[in-house]
């Protein structure tokens, strides 16, 4: 990670920065992993970085992002599959890394059920491979489906049927079952595939989990066919019948309906059991067979799974006790500088290629300039206050992946000469300046538009699945055609039918085009000349605005007329536009700031201008109604809940149609406020805003 000091060192203003680049680098890596099979960072650095989001989230949860990764599942869909809407969302575990972790899981669990006795928990391997998702009606597979990002997947099935152990038939299963497990690869076949590759001129697999991957998602599967695959199922989506009332019940009866099950499952009453089934898989992970990188424990009373729920991306009543990192010495032989979408400057350690822990890593991230100079953003020392400079032996760590971060520097191997690397001022694509902000970690270009690492990385976000989505026009193809001058800016992509279909230059002519690729890329084109108010904020591009930010934009002005308006007359700090951006929750002032600031650059104006004349928005939804006490009011819970936890509280609010808000205003129609209640409850007796206690709040609902 960039800065390593503890937490509650950070300013508020550098807190701020640091989520903002946390949550780039780890949008970058979910991209990378699940949409190309191709991670960028290892799985130890990933962790990291969620880690220390996690943390900072907790010291300052007044600057909880709305695109929070903590809230994102896996990433965008690979090009080529059908898409496939999962009926109950497939969603990803929170990772702890020792027994304190733990333990505060387990606390939490209690203090949200109110559970003073004995907790039952299952703890089982966790197998490092492909998510997949089985649906069976009658007992017959008639789908699968990849994870994807959590709601929508890739249609596999054709291809999920070649895996021998995989059963296509059920005998004695429910009408309707969704069976989720792991695809994955052994040890032994994983290097037979290599050696049939290497003899065939093909390229390598890095390791097994990028092998499953790749296989699973062939177009031809033919292919996937040839490949040895296995899977293990351990969980299960919609069902029209209850498996079992424990988890423990429920995959013994998946086992009797045909599947294979991880092994070395264990029933533990408390952290120390778990700790214990933790140690005794980590001490067989070698003689295995595959790859596991962690031990996954989950409350084993299914009737407590259901009270427990999920947050926005990882159940509550989960958690998976990751695996230590392996280390590895090699020489660090150059560092590149990468331009990202927001004009961030990223550097790349490119090593002396060596294998840690079985697979080859030629590659690190190396954060920024502040880690590479061994300090942090304050000037305090990390890593003793050696810097990296190009030619050192350092030490590099992964725990499965292939791109490992920097962990330490043997001064004793420095070669003699060795100058300390100088951060570039400049930016290496279009030479602006690149400034650092204070409280930034990061050094951005301001090239803005004119920098053409910028304007290809904002194409790229502009056409991803939760933006325009256009079918066919894919981050290579928008590379090529950007390239050649085709596109500058997104609405140069709506004036491709009209430039390009006809005359000297024709798109069906390009290299790896023809005329009915073309022809349905067009057609593609003029499908997305209708958009949803969401997809257009999200695609805009701007700093800060991720998918669940532009959601609540999208709900709370309703049209695009009306946000384009408001964003046009709204001043930062200033002014009722401002207040009532700020009075969305999960709008703070450094998001506010950014959405505003952008909608006043002339350049930036200029280019949603041209845009916004292509296309036609369609308003936000309404939620329908609900009939309830609290329906439409905006709801605000303050001080400590004693009979549910603030979570609970917040999704029964909205369940029954009411909007919570972490700020008191004007617009605020009910605070409810427990013990401790400070200045929240104060603000509302001021403006006279009716105020209730825990019980009448329970009364109000109907669940007194």
């Amino acid at each position: 990670m960039q800065d390593e000091r503890p937490v509650d060192q950070l300013t508020e203003a550098e807190a701020a920065a640091e989520l903002a680049r946390l949550a780039e680098a780890i949008e970058a890596a979910n991209t990378a992993y699940h949409t190309h099979d191709a991670p960028q960072i290892s799985d130890a650095d990933y962790d990291a970085l969620k880690l220390r989001n996690r943390a900072i989230e907790k010291q300052f949860p007044e600057l909880r992002r709305t695109d929070s990764p903590s809230d994102r599942v896996g990433g965008a869909l690979a090009e080529g599959f059908a898409k496939v809407r999962h009926e109950v969302r497939m969603l990803s575990l929170e990772n702890a890394f020792d027994l304190a972790e733990v333990e505060d899981w387990i606390e939490r669990i209690r203090r949200y059920l109110g559970h003073v006795g004995d907790l039952l928990f299952t703890a089982e391997p966790k197998i490092d491979g492909l998510s997949l998702s089985l649906r069976y009606e009658k007992g017959r597979l008639v789908q699968a489906a990849t994870r994807g990002d959590g709601e929508t997947g890739e249609n596999v099935t054709e291809n999920a049927r070649t895996i021998a152990d995989l059963p296509i038939d059920l005998d004695g299963a429910p009408d309707l079952l969704e069976v989720r497990g792991e695809v994955y690869m052994s040890h032994e076949d994983f290097a037979a595939l290599n050696v049939r590759q290497e003899a065939a001129g093909q390229r390598l697999f890095a390791n097994p989990r990028n092998a499953a991957a790749g296989s699973l998602r062939q177009l031809d599967p033919g292919v996937t066919a040839s490949r040895p695959l296995r899977f293990f199922a351990y969980a299960w989506g919609a069902h029209s019948e209850p498996l079992a009332a424990t988890q423990h019940e429920a995959i013994a009866r998946l086992g009797a309906l045909g599947f294979a099950t991880t092994p070395l499952p264990r029933l533990c009453t408390g952290p120390d059991e778990l700790l214990a089934q933790y140690a005794e898989i980590e001490g067989q992970r070698a003689a295995l067979g595959y790859d596991i990188d962690g031990v996954v424990y989950k409350v084993d009373d299914l009737a407590l799974q259901r009270r427990l729920g999920f947050r926005a991306s990882t159940p509550r009543w989960a958690i998976a006790h990751k695996f230590a990192a392996q280390l590895a010495w090699t020489q660090l032989e150059g560092i590149d500088i990468q331009v990202g979408r927001t004009g961030a400057l990223s550097p790349v350690a490119r090593l002396k290629p060596v294998t840690v822990g079985g697979v080859v890593v030629a590659n690190a991230t190396l954060h920024n300039e502040d880690y590479i100079a061994g300090r942090d953003s304050k000037g305090q020392e990390i890593r003793g206050g050696k810097d990296i400079r190009v030619g050192d032996w350092v030490q590099v760590y992964r725990a499965g992946d292939v791109i490992p971060k920097v962990a330490d520097v043997d001064l004793d191997r420095r070669p003699e000469g060795a100058e300390p690397y100088r951060f570039p001022e400049t930016c290496p694509d279009c030479g602006s300046e690149a400034i650092r902000e204070p409280g930034d970690s990061v050094r951005r270009c301001t090239g803005g538009l004119i920098c053409p690492a910028q304007q290809v990385e904002r194409l790229k976000h502009f056409v991803s699945r939760a933006a325009f989505d256009i079918e066919g026009l894919g981050a290579k193809q928008v590379e090529a055609l950007w390239r050649d001058g085709w596109i500058r800016q997104p609405a140069d992509i709506f004036e491709l039918p009209n430039r390009y279909r006809e005359g000297i230059q024709r798109l069906e002519n390009r290299e790896g085009w023809g005329r009915k690729s073309a022809e349905n890329l067009f057609a593609a084109i003029e499908a997305r000349r209708r958009i949803a108010l969401h997809r257009l904020i999200f695609a805009l591009g701007i700093r800060h605005v991720g998918e669940t930010t532009a959601t609540l934009l999208a709900t709370h002005y309703g049209s695009w007329a009306a946000f384009e308006a408001a964003m046009t007359r709204a001043e930062v700090g200033a002014g009722p536009e401002w207040q009532d951006l700020l009075s969305i929750d999960g709008v703070g002032a450094v998001l506010a700031t950014s959405l505003v600031t952008a909608f006043h650059q002339e350049a930036e104006r200029a280019a949603v201008e041209t845009l916004a004349a292509h296309l036609t928005v369609e308003d936000a939804e309404v939620r329908a109604p609900v009939e309830s006490p609290i329906a439409g009011r905006i709801v605000v819970f303050t001080g400590t809940l004693e009979k549910m936890s603030r979570a609970e509280a917040k999704a029964r609010a909205e369940a029954l149609g009411a909007k919570v808000s972490g700020s008191v205003s004007a617009k605020t129609d009910l605070v409810v406020a427990g013990p401790g209640a400070g200045s929240k409850a104060k603000q509302a007796a001021a403006l006279g805003i009716e105020t209730i206690d825990e019980d009448g709040w329970l009364r109000l609902i109907g669940d007194a």
